[in-house]
């Protein structure tokens, strides 16, 4: 499947969000943080603005919840066109109901772990999940310093997927940029979310292309 780009709006102008998506239309994803104001501490978006944007990119949405009672809410991001929806460890009641739930309905479920979390807890269901993403930042803001200690765990989960022979996907996010791809990449993470380096960036198209070829040079299946 290849190395996928997904540049996150939440370094995105909001009051020009059209624009900033039509300005990553190299991208592979659109990555959505929704955040409550609870699970984490900053308050993002929520339905109706994720409804408009799965409205007005041709790119697939990528929704990252960051927020409470998943286990109701994911669902409602499925129906609304999202084409992944990743859930917290420690948010979930019931993590595998919930995976079935959106791929019943169509969509691809994730889980994410934060840099404090252990992956090997959910070795005995991945098989249940289309992809893990992995948090090289504290969930919460955008802008964050790359943890690259966080590599140890993605190498872990790649090794496991492999031993297995499942197609799961690894997602990385936080500190992802040109001078940190290759590292992910490396550690065997093909899913790349990147804010601060692509709407930073004089072109972020250019930042796009640049953090994938990084990327692809480096990756280990």
């Amino acid at each position: 499947m290849g190395i996928a780009i997904a540049p996150s709006i939440l370094s995105a102008d909001f009051c020009n969000l059209e624009r900033d998506l039509k300005a990553i239309a190299n991208a592979d994803l659109v990555h959505v943080d929704v955040m409550d104001h609870h699970f984490v501490p900053n308050l993002t978006l929520g339905e109706p603005i994720v409804k408009r944007i799965c409205e007005v990119t041709d790119l697939p949405v990528d929704v990252h919840l960051m927020i409470e009672d998943p286990d109701r809410w994911a669902p409602e991001y499925a129906r609304l066109g999202a084409a992944s929806v990743s859930f917290h460890m420690g948010a979930t009641h019931a993590p595998v109901r919930l995976a079935r739930q959106l791929r019943e309905m169509g969509c691809k479920a994730c889980f994410a772990v934060r840099p404090a979390e252990p992956v090997e807890p959910i070795f005995d269901i991945l098989d249940e999940f289309d992809m893990i993403l992995v948090m090289t930042v504290e969930p919460g803001f955008g802008g964050q310093k790359f943890l690259g200690n966080q590599m140890a765990k993605v190498r872990r989960l790649r090794d496991e997927i492999t031993r297995r022979g499942l197609d799961t996907r690894i997602q990385v996010d936080g500190g992802v940029s040109p001078s940190t791809a290759h590292i992910v990449a490396e550690a065997g993470a093909d899913v790349l979310v990147a804010g601060s380096a692509v709407y930073g960036a004089e072109n972020p198209a250019e930042a796009i292309d640049a953090i994938r070829e990084k990327a692809a040079a480096a990756f280990r299946a």
